[in-house]
C-alpha cells in the first residue's frame, strides 16, 4: 500500500517502524516527520492541518490510506476533508474528535452512554472553580477542556497552586474541576470503523517527571506492556479487555454513532481502577504516546490490515488482533530543563551503539538534523527519543532499555529510572 502517515513526533516513528515490520512493503510518506522518520519513510512537505492540502496531495500521489497521528490535525477536521474526497482515513472526523478536543464534550458522552467516570464541575470563572473545589475536595483535580499537549492536567492537595493552574487556562475557556480518584492507571486502545471495535494491549504510562512518581506532569516518560497484574485482578487480562470493550468503548463509539457523528479512527480510554471499579479518565481520540510505543512492537497482526479495515469501514471482518507473548518497554530520553522549559538545539550522540543494543529499537520524537558539526543530530523539543526494549520478561526488558540509554549522549538530559520496576522478576 501506499500510506501517508502525518505527525512528527515518536507515536508517527513507532507507527512507521510497525508498518515497515510487515510481510508486505509499503510505500510510507509521513509529514512533516522528523529525522528519525527520514530513515524509514519519505519526508513530504505538507501542512499536516492544512485538509486541502493533505487531500491533494494524497489524489495526486495515490495515497491508499492516510493514517494521522497527533490531536490537533484531527480537532481541525483533516479527516473530514479527506472522507470528502473518498480517500480511506484513519482519524476520526472533527465533530467525533472533540471527545479529546473537549473534556466537557466527553463528560457529556459518557453521561450519554453510561460510562462509568468521575463526578466533575465545569467552571468558568474562579468563583466557579473555588466552589468546586469546597464541593469535591482535596486532592485538587483540575482539567484545561481543550487541547494542552498532555501538560492541561494538575492533581495536587495544594489549593493555592491548582487555583493557579485554572487561572491559566480560563481565559481560553472554562476548565473541569473533577473528582479525585485512585488506584493504578491503564492505558487501553480501541481500533473503531464507527460501530464495531477491535481491543489492542492493554499499557501502563508514567506521566511525573521523575522516579516514584515525583514532580511535575509530562506527556509521559515511559511506558510498558503487557499488565501481568491485571491478569491476578481481573483473573486474565482478556477478561478486563472483555469488561472495557463492553462498559465503555461500545457504549461510547453507539452514543456517538447515533448523535451522527461516528468515530472512525483510535479510541484511546484512560482509565483507572478504583476500589468501586473501573471508571475513565479521559478519552483520546488518537493512538497514545508513549504507550503506543510498547503495544505496537508486541503487535502479530499487520497493523495496515487493521487500520485499513476501520477506515474502510470493514473492521466486523477482522478477528481480535493478535499479540506476541513478548513484553515491552519503552524509556523516554528528555532535554534538560523538560516539561517546564526544555533546552533544544544540543547534539545527541551514541545513536548507532544504543540501536545495536539486542532487542532494541530507537524511536525518535523531537530530532532534525543532519546539519549539526559531524552530521550528528539535535534535540528539538522536550521529550526527544524512545528508547524501547522487548523481551522475554520484563528483567530483561528493562536491561536492554536501560543498557541502550545509557549509551545516548545528550548534554543535560533525563529519563526515569524507574520503567515497569514494579514487574520485574
Amino acid at each position: 500500500m501506499k500510506i501517508l502517515v502525518l505527525g512528527s513526533g515518536a507515536r508517527e516513528h513507532a507507527i512507521i517502524l510497525s508498518l515497515r515490520s510487515e510481510a508486505a512493503e509499503h510505500e510510507i510518506f509521513a509529514a512533516p516527520g522528523n529525522a528519525g522518520i527520514a530513515q524509514d519513510a519519505t519526508l513530504v512537505d505538507l501542512d499536516q492541518l492544512d485538509g486541502a492540502a493533505v487531500t491533494d496531495f494524497a489524489n495526486t500521489n495515490g495515497i491508499d490510506l492516510v493514517v494521522i497521528g497527533p490531536e490537533a490535525p484531527l480537532v481541525a477536521g483533516v479527516a473530514d476533508a479527506l472522507r470528502g474526497r473518498g480517500i480511506p482515513v484513519f482519524g476520526p472526523g472533527r465533530a467525533a474528535a472533540q471527545l479529546e478536543g473537549s473534556k466537557a464534550f466527553a463528560k457529556r458522552i459518557m453521561e450519554a452512554a453510561s460510562v462509568p467516570t468521575g463526578r466533575a464541575v465545569r467552571a468558568a470563572s474562579t468563583a466557579d472553580v473555588e466552589a468546586a473545589f469546597d464541593d469535591l475536595g482535596a486532592p485538587y483535580v483540575v482539567k484545561a477542556d481543550g487541547l494542552a499537549a498532555g501538560k492541561g492536567v494538575i492533581v495536587t492537595d495544594d489549593r493555592a497552586a491548582a487555583l493557579a493552574h485554572a487561572e491559566q487556562y480560563l481565559p481560553a475557556g472554562p476548565v473541569l474541576v473533577e473528582e479525585f480518584l485512585t488506584g493504578p492507571e491503564v492505558s487501553l486502545f480501541f481500533l473503531s470503523d464507527g460501530d464495531t471495535v477491535r481491543a489492542l494491549s492493554p499499557a501502563q504510562d508514567f506521566k511525573r517527571a521523575f522516579d516514584g512518581d515525583e514532580g511535575p506532569n509530562t506527556g509521559g516518560m515511559g511506558a510498558y506492556s503487557p499488565l501481568p497484574w491485571l491478569a491476578e485482578q481481573f483473573g486474565s487480562i482478556d477478561a478486563f479487555v472483555d469488561e472495557v470493550t463492553r462498559d465503555v468503548a461500545l457504549p461510547v463509539i453507539r452514543q456517538l454513532d447515533a448523535e451522527g457523528t461516528p468515530f472512525i479512527g483510535l479510541l484511546y480510554a484512560g482509565l483507572i481502577l478504583t476500589p468501586a471499579g473501573v471508571r475513565v479518565i479521559e478519552f483520546n481520540a488518537r493512538f497514545g504516546d508513549p504507550e503506543t510505543q510498547v503495544v505496537l512492537p508486541r503487535l502479530v497482526t499487520p497493523l495496515s490490515q487493521l487500520l485499513l479495515a476501520a477506515a474502510s469501514g470493514n473492521l466486523e471482518d477482522e478477528p481480535q488482533p493478535v499479540f506476541s507473548d513478548d513484553v515491552a518497554i519503552t524509556v523516554v530520553l528528555a532535554s534538560e530543563g523538560y516539561p517546564e522549559a526544555p533546552q533544544t538545539g544540543r547534539l545527541i550522540e551514541g545513536l548507532a551503539e544504543a540501536a545495536s543494543v539486542d532487542g532494541v529499537q530507537i524511536v525518535h520524537a523531537a530530532t532534525a538534523g543532519p546539519d549539526a558539526p559531524g552530521g550528528s543530530l539535535v534535540a528539538t523539543g522536550g521529550r526527544v527519543l524512545n528508547v524501547v526494549a522487548t523481551g522475554t520478561d520484563f528483567t530483561d526488558a528493562r536491561a536492554r532499555a536501560y543498557d541502550a540509554i545509557g549509551r545516548i549522549a545528550l548534554d543535560g538530559a533525563h529519563y526515569r529510572s524507574d520503567i515497569a520496576a514494579r514487574v520485574a522478576d
